[in-house]
């Protein structure tokens, strides 16, 4: 059971409108015909999203993941030092705020253990990196464990700062915020079913891992410099951002992500009818929209029901792993107007992204 839940919002609001005197270039490294104006208003239409939070400067990923797992342990009223493991899902270490480097050695979970100042050496911490479905890949092999009974207690956390790693002159960039989120889950005696109920995860490496990737910036001009360094065209020391196909990414999340919600419901037994919420990666407004839609009509119904899907992209952007345990803690604390979620509710989680991969949970609160 999740007994516990914390995040952590940076303070800093960035506009869609701070973003009216940057440069766009195209990845040839050509400047954009459209108006910045023009780019900003379609942005909105297409994504949703209007601000993003980023990170001070003074903060890496690792220290917003020290802070939503201290704000979890506290919810939890759980003995930091009785936890199994730590396991913290993100994507690009820490980056400091000259950006584009990753630092991994150590474990980004070894640094939050380290910072929760746990003594315990059974604690056992490890990451995740698994795209921006980390966060929930994290949450179903902690289920594993306690499953197994030899875990009892998992501190499981989601982090990124993607705005350390966005490329400014790539209007794709736009989506990109940082946050983190964490929950604690715990192996507890109940009479009937509860907590994780099922979950179903897919990997197409084959034909789409190459969809989301790291390369140099979009002012280089697209020049290939694989003659000076690495196989992927970077020059050594060069800094290297997110990239994506965006089209492309946009219609594998609709062809895949509804059915592994709906094969995770058939293998829970759960009814659509019986699902209170739907917490989706926020990756893209309208792309969720037309994901829940497609998943309701898989069902014979017309439209999804009022409320089911919450929504926090619109002011908080795309945080990768951490945006559903970000969603959950502001939903559970009741921070989200018009939503909640009661004991018994039904909760499906879902998550698509790098490599490219999918899952889905089906949960009993």
């Amino acid at each position: 059971m999740i007994t516990g839940t914390g995040s952590y919002i940076p303070p800093g609001k960035v506009r869609n409108e701070d973003f009216l005197e940057h440069t766009f270039v195209d990845p040839e490294g050509k400047k954009l015909a459209k108006a910045n104006r023009e780019i900003i208003d379609k942005f909105l239409e297409i994504t949703t999203i209007g601000e993003r939070r980023y990170v001070a400067d003074d903060l890496k990923t690792s220290d917003i993941a020290f802070r939503a797992a201290e704000a979890a342990l506290e919810a939890a009223g759980t003995d930091r030092e009785a936890l199994d493991y730590i396991i913290v899902a993100h994507n690009f270490g820490d980056v400091t705020s000259r950006g584009g480097h990753s630092d991994m050695v150590p474990s980004l979970a070894a640094r939050v253990k380290h910072k929760l100042g746990i003594k315990n050496p059974d604690t056992v911490a490890y990451d995740m990196i698994f795209g921006c479905p980390g966060w929930l890949e994290s949450l179903i092999q902690a289920h594993y464990y306690l499953s197994s009974g030899d875990a009892k207690r998992a501190l499981v956390i989601g982090a990124d700062t993607l705005s350390r790693i966005s490329d400014p002159h790539d209007r794709d960039s736009l989506i990109y915020s940082d946050g983190a989120g964490a929950v604690i889950l715990e192996a507890r005696p109940c009479e009937k079913p509860q907590g994780v109920l099922a979950h179903k995860t897919r990997s197409d490496t084959l034909t789409h891992s190459g969809m989301l990737y790291m390369g140099p910036s979009y002012q280089c001009g697209g020049k290939d410099s694989s003659k000076d360094g690495d196989k992927d065209g970077s020059k050594a020391g060069e800094a290297l951002y997110l990239k994506m196909h965006g089209r492309k990414l946009y219609q594998y999340a609709l062809e895949t992500v509804p059915g592994a919600i709906r094969a995770c419901l058939e293998k829970s037994g759960v009814a659509i009818e019986e699902v209170k919420k739907i917490l989706i990666h926020q990756a893209n407004g309208k792309m969720d929209d037309a994901i829940l839609e497609r998943l309701y009509e898989s069902y014979g119904m017309d439209t999804p029901p009022e409320g089911v899907m919450p929504m926090t992209i619109s002011w908080l952007g795309n945080s990768s792993v951490a945006t559903i345990p970000t969603l959950l803690d502001l939903l559970l604390k009741g921070h989200l107007e018009s939503h909640e979620l009661n004991a018994g509710d039904v909760v499906i989680f879902a998550s698509v992204g790098a490599g490219m991969n999918v899952n889905a949970m089906v949960y009993r609160m």
